[in-house]
């Protein structure tokens, strides 16, 4: 399992205190991990007491949309409810992710919008101790979502999802202004090529069209109160300081300022915050090697390219991109 890293941090606050400062209030710090989401209270409560004693204040649990679906299914309702009653009998944060499975069931017509923002608005109804949401999973690829292009080569995802966006967050506001909308969950790399197998933005340009859209709607409210990245390295081996490659649109970790530039240019000037927006890195991991004596409770193969690392290395990375 990829045990991967939750944190928010004010860019304002990046900038204006001292770095002794960072790691307060404003910082929070846990795992993108579903195994809390169990038929057993028990059970979920062990989890989340693993999570407590990994040093988390925070988890990240998914609540997946489906067409037709205005409210999740009676077993997936049981499981969030016993992880979230867990969470909050620990004192855990959390986050909740709604996205759709993959790109077959991308939300692009109004109805389905319509039913994804209700099924996201009942959910912060029935879950009032909630209070943040992610709208979405990885826009700027083909896995999440399609089409990514328009028959002439035009962008499509960003103004597409934008849209879905802009419904989530009036339903949600609509059960609370205090609720916080995270928008993005924007993927580190892309190809930004139409006519490629495998067509997807880099964040730079997807970031760069979502803004184009908002501007062009003339939308007079927000749609995101933070915005959410995933900054991978290109495998599990490259450490978090590793500046990008000069011929790489990867944003990683070290990038860290050209995603704020990107959003800036996207959105400042509007009613949309850009350059200050808090930023939310909702999935950040490096794989480790299988231990020889628990390769029994695994399957498949893991792709070469992804080059695992020792849980030492894992554990010195994960210091370091907290640094």
């Amino acid at each position: 399992m990829r045990r991967l890293l939750l944190w928010t941090l004010l860019v304002t606050a990046a900038l204006a205190l001292a770095p002794a400062a960072l790691a307060g209030d404003e910082m929070y710090i846990g795992a993108a991990e579903d195994s809390a989401k169990s038929t057993d209270l028990v059970e979920a409560t062990a989890k989340i007491d693993l999570a407590l004693l990994a040093g988390y204040d925070a988890v990240r649990l998914t609540a997946i949309w489906a067409p037709g679906r205005t409210e999740p299914e009676a077993e997936d309702l049981v499981k969030l409810e016993n992880a979230i009653g867990a969470a909050q009998l620990r004192g855990v944060r959390v986050v909740l992710s709604v996205y759709h499975r993959n790109s077959r069931t991308t939300p692009t017509t109004p109805e389905a919008r319509a039913e994804f923002a209700a099924f996201a608005a009942w959910l912060a109804r029935r879950f009032p101790h909630v209070t943040d949401f992610l709208v979405g999973n990885e826009p700027n690829l083909n896995g999440f979502w399609m089409p990514q292009f328009n028959p002439d080569g035009t962008s499509a995802s960003p103004a597409a999802y934008l849209e879905l966006l802009t419904a989530t967050y009036d339903a949600l506001k609509g059960v609370s202004p205090d609720l916080t909308v995270i928008g993005g969950s924007v993927s580190p790399r892309g190809a930004n090529n139409p006519t490629g197998a495998r067509q997807t933005h880099s964040p730079a340009r997807f970031i760069s069209e979502l803004g184009r859209a908002y501007r062009a709607s003339g939308r007079r409210r927000p749609v995101m109160d933070e915005f959410s990245f995933h900054p991978y390295g290109e495998n599990s081996s490259v450490p978090p300081e590793l500046p990008r490659h000069p011929r790489s649109n990867t944003i990683g970790l070290s990038g860290y300022w050209r995603l704020v530039s990107a959003l800036g240019r996207a959105f400042d000037g509007t009613r949309q915050p850009g350059a200050d927006l808090p930023i939310v890195y909702d999935e950040y991991g490096h794989d480790t090697r299988i231990p020889p004596e628990k390769a029994s409770l695994y399957a498949g193969r893991e792709h070469a390219t992804t080059r695992p690392v020792s849980e030492a290395v894992q554990g010195d990375y994960y210091r370091r991109a907290l640094a």
